[in-house]
């Protein structure tokens, strides 16, 4: 099945699961997303410029455990955890999002990546073949993090309205992780991941 192919099939079972009040006049129509997604391979629908960011987050944790597998950096890391989440917090207040919200996705991206950095080490452990041949530096590694840091909380701003719908958000949810997982073409523990890393995007789900 084509691309193309995989998405048109996605929104057409979208469309008939879509509530008429989840649809808004504001929101992009499926036919003006198709027309925009295709060529640029970005997750469609209110919640997918939030999504795309989230799985650019989580492509990066595969960066992140190929820099610590073989070495004697951990991937629980309480302290980092928690100097990133104040960082969040604090980031999240100057932009005017709910810090506690704010928190709380970013708890969800952490436990996201750290299943997908276990996820790999058991992969490469079991198949050293398949094991990464070079380590990436965490500095730069770091700041992609905080550029993407960034960005989500901005998109956590700009979606606020929709975020607070929880029929309108769990179904525009639902369209840009399915598109997502397609487009990117996530294996079954990036896919896992993505579920873990918006379980708290929309209110019903905090």
């Amino acid at each position: 099945m084509t691309r193309y192919a995989a998405i048109t099939s996605f929104l057409g079972a979208a469309t008939v699961l879509t509530a008429p009040q989840a649809v808004a006049a504001d929101a992009p129509t499926n036919a003006e997303s198709v027309s925009s997604t295709v060529g640029t391979a970005r997750p469609l629908g209110a919640l997918g410029p939030l999504t795309d960011l989230v799985i650019q987050r989580i492509r990066v944790s595969d960066d992140v455990a190929a820099s610590k597998f073989g070495t004697a950096s951990p991937i629980e890391d309480p302290v980092r955890e928690a100097q990133v989440l104040e960082q969040v917090r604090t980031q999240a207040e100057a932009a005017g999002v709910n810090p506690d919200a704010a928190v709380a996705f970013f708890q969800d991206q952490i436990t996201a990546s750290k299943a997908v950095q276990k996820g790999l080490f058991a992969r490469w452990t079991a198949h050293p073949e398949e094991a990464p041949t070079t380590r990436p530096d965490l500095g730069p590694i770091r700041e992609q993090l905080d550029q993407l840091t960034t960005a989500l909380l901005q998109e956590l701003k700009d979606t606020q309205a929709w975020r607070e719908k929880p029929v309108a958000c769990t179904v525009q949810l639902a369209l840009a992780t399915g598109s997502g997982a397609v487009l990117e073409r996530l294996d079954t523990l990036h896919r896992q991941a993505l579920r873990t890393a918006t379980h708290s995007v929309c209110r019903s789900n905090e």
